[in-house]
């Protein structure tokens, strides 16, 4: 009886060895081990123009490990950015970027890095953008919105006739028409709520950080409505000049706020 036993066991085993060399000797072979760079790259561009982003991006790396030190290779990192930002990997395209750069700040594709940095965090979910939803405007984050205006900022500095300097520019004024109006949005949300203290803060800020934006008028106007409800109508006085003075015809003094039962972004 021991015996049969003993028997069963070491078929079961001998049995569980056949099938563990039988997985190992059926792993995939890589398929690219012998593509030159350039049909790795061709296959990878494919794959990116087809929406294969994920195997995009490998083949990309495999491209950059078999081309190391050619131009290619730097190709291919900015390649894989771009596919690792397609696929919504924003962190990963990130650090790809900030890599290259590291890497290469000599190179003449420096301009494009910057300005991918740039569209990044541009269409990443920034502060500004998030105003779409019925998030408190106090918990916004504009993190992203900086950093975008920053990347598009340094590369109009470093590369004014770059191709894509005038759209960085563009991108730019957008970045600090939303940015100016998230501080007036905030300030308006402390008004509504009586802190009017934070409100005349925050729309000094605007104030005092952008210039020549169209949300400063309601930051004045803000100031006006803050001051009067705390009763200081001296300086109420004094912002009602400076807004008259710079917006004479405010439709904010003629009409006041915009209605405030639904979101101001809500026109539907």
């Amino acid at each position: 009886m021991l015996r049969v036993k003993l028997s069963m066991v070491l078929m079961l085993v001998l049995s569980g060895a056949t099938v563990f060399v039988a997985g190992c000797s059926s792993t995939p072979d890589d398929k690219t081990a012998n593509w030159s760079p350039n049909r790795l790259y061709a296959e990878a561009k494919d794959e990116l123009n087809g929406g294969s982003y994920d195997k995009s991006v490998l083949l990309f790396e495999k491209l950059e490990g078999r081309a190391a030190g050619t131009p290619l290779a730097q190709q291919a990192q900015l390649e894989k950015a771009y596919a690792q930002y397609k696929a919504a990997d924003s962190a990963q395209a990130l650090a790809t970027l900030d890599r290259f750069m590291k890497l290469h700040p000599a190179s003449p594709a420096i301009d494009y890095a910057l300005y991918l940095k740039g569209v990044i965090n541009f269409n990443d979910d920034l502060g500004w953008f998030s105003f779409l939803s019925r998030q408190n405007l106090s918990e916004r984050d504009q993190k992203a919105a900086k950093e975008s205006f920053e990347a598009f900022k340094e590369l109009v500095a470093r590369f004014p006739d770059s191709r894509y300097a005038p759209d960085a520019g563009l991108r730019m004024t957008y970045i600090v028409n939303s940015l100016a109006e998230y501080e007036v949005h905030v300030a308006r949300y402390y008004y509504r709520r009586g802190a009017y203290l934070a409100a005349i803060n925050r729309s000094q800020s605007a104030l005092a950080d952008y210039r020549d934006v169209p949300a400063l008028e309601e930051a004045l106007y803000i100031m006006v409505r803050s001051y009067d409800a705390l009763g200081m109508t001296e300086l109420r006085d004094d912002s009602k000049r400076v807004l008259l003075a710079s917006y004479p015809n405010s439709g904010y003094m003629a009409n006041g706020f915009r209605p405030s039962s639904d979101p101001w972004w809500k026109v539907w």
